[in-house]
């Protein structure tokens, strides 16, 4: 059976059919690297299969244009871009206009590859991002996909088995979670347990560790000397800025739920993003045995992925090879459906057993093995950087408080801002110029906190100096208080000084604050207010 593969990318849907016993004919992508790389994996018998061409385009190209630039087949496979749905950009919130276009895109040619005369597609399949469930009709009529020629037929696209799908229940050694829709028949999990991190680990070994030896894959009956194995012979340590800041945000994140720092190799392994990052909340980090902190290696990425170690990534750099494994479809999960579809057709089917890859002598193929990779320095930022935390590690029945600060139109002068905030998403609370005065808390309480500021207004002096200070790399504040030092000093002090878990009531607020939240409130609403503003 044949299949067509749009958004191929690095060619993770493809791997999976191929792997079933699928012929892919065709794919199309618009980022050369992905190109070639599917190329490269996928094209044993000479024949170019990917090529670089525009989805939106083919769908509006002529009928005779278009069927001769989209072959006719059985399948028709695709994971459009999945940016604007992920519920990690821009907290869900951005712009859904290109993604909606390209879904739209995509249902058409495969409302007009089903619908033409003598059609050959029996099943297609979307996969993309969880949110997009909420994008996608249940069906499209000829008008809303744009197609004039075919009359009042309706394309579905929500059938019993669409839905949201947990990979780690399908071979993928990852809690990543995602959505397909379109005409396949129903699968069944394929394991009752996630395969733990740990297990992908412990079989590539760590960079380095099996040079000498066979490297047996964990996901596939696949054995391949150790030096065989690309892209997992080096090592990428962080920069001790560049993980701390990574920790806090992971672990001081309360109501977005507290992350693993390093990660937790008991479990299957995080969702792999397309981004590679090293100081987020979404970075993925694991300890190395010298105590020391590094990236995943590209072939630890692409075997949680699930795919095969004699997979190969065709680009310059860590990053570029990173973004084409993390935007893949999971290979393991694209072969669960893929046998479905074949156990339709074929009463007798039995899955061929995995053919291992055969690349030609290729000077152009960049091999990350061996590969030194500094470790980065620390810049000084740029005067305008924004900045915008929260007290670490003190969020109290959702409340916390946040220090930001903002610049005029021409980025060179800085104003501060304090605001406590409850919650987050659609509910979330602010208040600002809360009248919080010396009355709300005991003279004891008040005498230590006006030390304490009048200390750090001393120091500080300036609204400038705060943001100056910021800017400077770790090792030139030695001595010097930015908001990150601010901060932290004002959890310090109220765990020293406020023991108690008391609550207070404030004037025109509908909730009482912890009192710690309110301590932490006034303090840096005076120190802000008492500090120069030249």
């Amino acid at each position: 059976m044949q299949v067509v593969d749009f958004f191929c990318g690095a060619g993770g849907f493809s791997e999976g059919f191929e792997q079933a016993g699928f012929k892919v004919v065709k794919a199309f992508d618009i980022w050369e690297p992905a190109i070639r790389t599917h190329n490269m994996n996928h094209s044993s018998s000479g024949k170019v299969v990917a090529e670089n061409r525009n989805v939106l385009e083919i769908a509006a190209l002529p009928d005779e244009e278009f069927h001769k630039v989209v072959p006719d087949s059985e399948v028709i496979i695709g994971s459009p871009p999945c940016v604007a749905f992920s519920s990690s950009n821009k907290s869900g919130k951005a712009d859904k206009t290109l993604g909606i276009q390209l879904l739209k895109a995509f249902f058409k040619i495969v409302a007009r590859k089903k619908f033409k005369k003598n059609s050959l597609l029996k099943y297609w399949v979307m996969e993309n991002v969880s949110n997009v469930q909420y994008y996608v009709e249940k069906e499209y009529t000829m008008e809303d996909l744009g197609i004039t020629t075919l009359g009042d037929k309706k394309l579905k696209v929500i059938h019993e088995n669409s839905k949201v799908y947990e990979l780690q229940y399908y071979g993928v050694p990852s809690n990543r979670k995602r959505f397909i829709c379109g005409e396949f028949p129903d699968f069944n999990k394929t394991l009752s347990k996630g395969i733990p991190l740990k297990k992908v680990l412990e079989s590539l070994g760590t960079p380095y560790e099996y040079l000498n030896s066979n490297i047996v894959d964990p996901n596939y009956l696949l054995e391949l000397k150790g030096l065989e194995v690309t892209d997992h012979h080096y090592k990428k340590l962080l920069a001790d800025f560049e993980w701390k800041k990574a920790e806090i945000r992971k672990r001081d994140k309360g109501y977005m739920g507290k992350m693993s720092f390093p990660e937790d190799i008991s479990k299957p392994a995080r969702t792999i993003m397309a981004t590679m990052s090293h100081s987020s909340r979404e970075a993925m980090i694991f300890s190395d045995k010298q105590g020391e902190y590094r990236s995943p290696t590209i072939r630890e990425v692409a075997t949680i992925m699930s795919f095969p170690i004699d997979y190969r990534f065709y680009g310059e750099s860590d990053s570029i090879k990173y973004k084409l494994v993390g935007n893949a479809v999971p290979p393991k999960f694209a072969n669960t459906i893929a046998q479905a579809i074949m156990r339709d057709v074929k009463q007798n089917y039995v899955p061929p057993a995995y053919r291992k890859k055969v690349f030609s002598s290729d000077s152009n193929f960049t091999n990350l093995n061996f590969r030194k990779f500094s470790v980065k320095e620390e810049k000084q930022k740029p005067y305008s950087t924004k900045f915008k935390y929260h007290v670490p590690y003190l969020i109290i029945n959702s409340f916390r408080v946040e220090l930001s600060n903002k610049f005029n139109q021409n980025k060179d002068k800085v104003s501060w801002n304090v605001v406590i905030h409850r919650g987050q998403g659609k509910n979330a609370e602010k208040y600002e110029n809360i009248p919080l005065t010396k009355n709300h808390f005991m003279n004891v309480e008040i005498n230590k906190m006006e030390t304490f500021i009048s200390t750090h207004v001393k120091t500080i002096s300036s609204i400038d100096n705060l943001q100056q200070n910021y800017c400077l790399p770790s090792n030139q504040r030695a001595n010097l208080i930015g908001p990150e030092e601010l901060l932290q000093a004002v959890r310090e002090f109220i765990d020293e000084h406020f023991n108690n878990e008391s609550k207070i009531v404030v004037e025109n607020m509908t909730r009482e604050i912890p009192l710690k939240i309110a301590a932490s409130f006034y303090i840096l609403f005076n120190i802000i207010g008492r500090l120069k503003n030249d």
